[in-house]
């Protein structure tokens, strides 16, 4: 199914536009559409921690980077030494300071949200299907 992009006014966002569009073409009201558009990127949103490329079907596959993750997790530790060292610095004031934990706190969630794909920790099937048991009846020696 090929929508034409080169209509799409400059005041809707590309989401809303695909909305519509879908909608009018398909007959299906634009909330059944909506819905299933959110379903979907919510979807793809639990899986890209856990996976290492994820499909948007029509969209294209986009895959994990390690050598970039790598980088930013060097660059992410690098910068939690420096807000550590800020943090705990008594002639700076109380106010950069503070300013050191808050971005020092926002930098251990960016390294803990990292640090999974560059270990390969929980990778994990998000197939949600249990595993199959293959009798041996078809594949059993025939005498």
């Amino acid at each position: 199914m090929l929508i034409e992009v080169t209509e799409k006014p400059i005041s809707m966002s590309v989401k809303d536009f695909l909305i519509r569009k879908l909608s009018v073409k398909l007959l299906v009201s634009e909330h059944t559409i909506e819905s299933v558009v959110n379903h979907q990127f919510q979807s793809l949103l639990e899986a890209m921690p856990y996976c290492e490329s994820v499909e948007l079907s029509g969209f294209g596959k986009f895959y994990f980077n390690h050598s970039r993750a790598n980088r930013k997790y060097k660059c992410y530790i690098e910068k939690c030494r420096t807000f550590y060292d800020q943090m705990n610095n008594p002639t700076l004031s109380v106010a950069k300071r503070n300013l050191a934990v808050n971005k020092l706190n926002e930098m251990i969630v960016a390294v803990e949200a990292i640090k999974p794909k560059i270990t390969n920790e929980s990778l994990q099937d998000l197939r949600r299907m249990e595993e199959q048991v293959i009798s041996g009846f078809p594949y059993e020696a025939i005498d």
